[in-house]
């Protein structure tokens, strides 16, 4: 009888940085992520993924599997998966993924490029490329989960 497997994020393998530590430089790591403080730099968590809680002010790039975004950040991301930005939310930055949800109430102020899967080898062993779609926001207005802007 086999075990079932269990991934590494239930399992506890999530780090976490608390409201009051401030980093400042460049953050990487194999495990998830739990911002609650402040970071000042990068955040590199290739195929992991990076939580900002409601305490949180990043000012970053973020490369991560997957992002959820409940404070602040201004930077770019690049996600592979999805972001998230929960409705406290206000992100100053682009956003790269296959994914994305902004609640109601979350600000966001800059570009969105949705990207589809990577290219995956057919039935002949030829590699299969589809464009990416693109879907831009104005950068001198915000856009808010309704589809206006907010002060």
């Amino acid at each position: 009888m086999e075990t079932p497997r269990v991934s590494e994020s239930s399992r506890g393998e999530t780090a976490s940085l608390g409201k009051s530590v401030v980093i400042k430089g460049e953050v990487t790591g194999s495990e998830d992520l739990y911002v609650d403080g402040q970071v000042d730099g990068s955040i590199s968590l290739e195929g992991n993924r990076l939580t900002i809680g409601p305490n949180g002010k990043i000012k970053a790039n973020i490369v991560a599997r997957s992002v959820s975004i409940a404070g602040k950040l201004e930077g770019n991301i690049r996600a592979g998966d999805r972001v998230d930005l929960r409705q406290s939310a206000v992100v100053l930055g682009d956003i790269a993924t296959q994914r994305i949800a902004i609640e109601d109430g979350a600000y966001f102020k800059g570009g969105v490029d949705i990207q589809r899967e990577a290219a995956k080898p057919s039935a002949e062993g030829k590699v299969e490329t589809k464009p990416a779609t693109t879907v831009s926001t104005a950068n001198s207005s915000a856009v808010q989960a309704t589809g206006t802007g907010r002060n």
